[in-house]
């Protein structure tokens, strides 16, 4: 791209040296500078870009955008000073790759639980409808079936935008994304022009980063006001009216807004729901009346999650009856209170459950068909929000026999972390062992035949991170083996 072209996008700059003629790439790592590329100096947690753009001079760069004048050689190359380094990736970013978002419809899901899930649904279903479609999000950047790796939720304005041009690339017509507060907050979404905005709940959590839940609810807000004010454009909201929030939200933007519900009246209602071992039976109440849903989502949280992904398509023209069809047809999501599959005599749940309302979900989830003892086992990550580690232990105090344990227990010491949880239990049923594997093993040496055992914190993660280090760690497959060595005898008998 003719790099007056790109940085044109700046309404305020100053440039010093003479800048190329032509920009063939953008780097915020100094480590994957190309030649002839441009440098963007971010400012982290932890490293400073502006430390690097020597090294990225060095790499081939020949513009650097960085928020102070730097010690380069401006024969060799160009600096473009700016206010904040950090909005402009989006603005740049969003530029050189012309702006993909506007190229497909882009369903954008916030909200403290369910955002994965509900893309999940959302994705199979469109798989199933043959549409062609991306996800990006916790687990990853789905590209039409094939799983890539992300580092956030939310991943960064330029990482995001090249995603998006991947998927235009590659033929996609929807492309599904978790939006998450912080990525929100620190404009990593910035060029995204997004058609449907979608909450799900607003619960305790991030307030480490927030502060407080109203900061934290705002940062939500912003995807909806973030849709734009041109109503000559087809865009939509859609919320769950069970949260207070949605009544705020709703305020924030213009467009056209649908209510999903399960309480509350709502143009997308759960009825007469039961919860059943393997599936889940409710009647749907939509637009077009009442029809009868049989899935193999489990739990109540998955009626509301199917409710946005109902509602979502149907904005979008699909009839109810091509929405129920796939509806009633898709898998479980991964590591979303997913039942391991098993010849044994306990059953083990894996879910990625990490605050207190979605522990009490989880929890709720399974109650009506436990027929002997439940076992939770719930973990919390370290340097970060302590507040709610109590609340989330006694929500877990539900279960016969809670094991606590850590999540990513990063450089938090164990003792604090389960010292945090304990002055929420509500019982004395239960156990402190801080090494995540250790824990998960007690709980199966523990299980008598009947238990249900539910694995939160993790759900689909295959690491841990101790340290700064990432380390393999998989719940379900240590699980797993330690279940079928325990219960060798009776599954041989069988």
């Amino acid at each position: 791209m003719q790099s007056t072209d790109l940085i044109s996008c700046l309404p305020v700059k100053e440039i010093h040296g003479i800048l190329p003629k032509e920009v063939f790439d953008i780097a915020v790592d100094s480590r994957s500078v190309q030649p002839e590329s441009l440098f963007i100096c971010i400012k982290g947690y932890t490293v400073d870009g502006h430390d690097y753009a020597k090294q990225a001079v060095e790499s081939g760069a020949k513009i650097i955008i960085a928020e102070k004048l730097l010690e380069l050689d401006y024969s060799r190359v160009a600096c473009v000073i700016v206010d904040d380094t950090s909005r402009t990736l989006g603005l740049i970013s969003a530029k050189f790759y012309d702006y993909p978002s506007s190229a497909m419809t882009m369903i954008g899901i916030t909200g403290t639980n369910g955002k994965t899930s509900v893309s999940g649904i959302l994705q199979n279903m469109l798989q199933g409808l043959k549409v062609k479609s991306a996800l990006t999000g916790t687990i990853g950047f789905n590209l039409n079936g094939v799983l890539y790796d992300s580092a956030n939720t939310t991943s960064d304005a330029l990482s995001t935008q090249l995603m998006i041009h991947r998927a235009k690339s590659e033929g996609c017509k929807t492309m599904i994304m978790e939006v998450s507060s912080h990525g929100l907050v620190l404009g990593r979404l910035s060029g995204v022009d997004f058609d449907i905005a979608i909450f799900t709940n607003l619960t305790h959590d991030h307030l480490d980063f927030h502060g407080t839940m109203e900061q934290y609810g705002q940062a939500k807000g912003l995807l909806f006001s973030q849709l734009g004010q041109d109503l000559r454009r087809t865009k939509h909201a859609i919320v769950n009216s069970d949260d207070p929030w949605s009544e705020r939200l709703k305020e924030m933007t213009g467009y056209p807004v649908w209510t999903y519900a399960i309480e509350k009246s709502a143009q997308f209602q759960g009825l007469n729901i039961k919860l059943q071992s393997d599936c889940t039976q409710f009647d749907m109440k939509t637009p077009e009346g009442i029809f009868p849903i049989r899935m193999n989502l489990l739990g109540e949280f998955n009626v509301y999650n199917a409710l946005a992904a109902t509602a979502a398509l149907y904005t979008q023209g699909y009839s109810m009856n091509q929405i129920i069809e796939q509806l009633e047809n898709i898998p479980p999501v991964k590591g979303r209170m997913e039942k391991l599959e098993n010849d044994l005599p306990i059953s083990i749940f894996i879910d990625y459950a990490h605050t207190p309302d979605a522990i009490e979900k989880a929890i709720s989830s399974v109650l009506p068909y436990k027929t002997n003892r439940l076992i939770f086992l719930v973990g919390t990550g370290g340097n970060r929000d302590r507040s709610k580690r109590p609340t989330m232990a006694q929500k877990a105090s539900v279960a016969d026999y809670v094991v606590l344990t850590t999540d990513d227990p990063r450089d938090e010491p164990f003792e604090s972390i389960l010292s945090d949880l304990e002055k929420g239990m509500l019982h004395q049923n239960y156990a402190c062992i801080g090494d995540r594997e250790k824990a998960v093993l007690h709980a199966v040496s523990i299980a008598e035949p009947g238990d249900i055992i539910i694995f939160a914190g993790k759900g689909h993660e295959d690491y841990q991170i101790i340290g700064r280090t990432k380390y393999p760690h998989s719940d379900g497959n240590i699980a797993l083996e330690a279940a079928k060595i325990k219960f060798q005898d009776t599954t041989s008998r069988r």
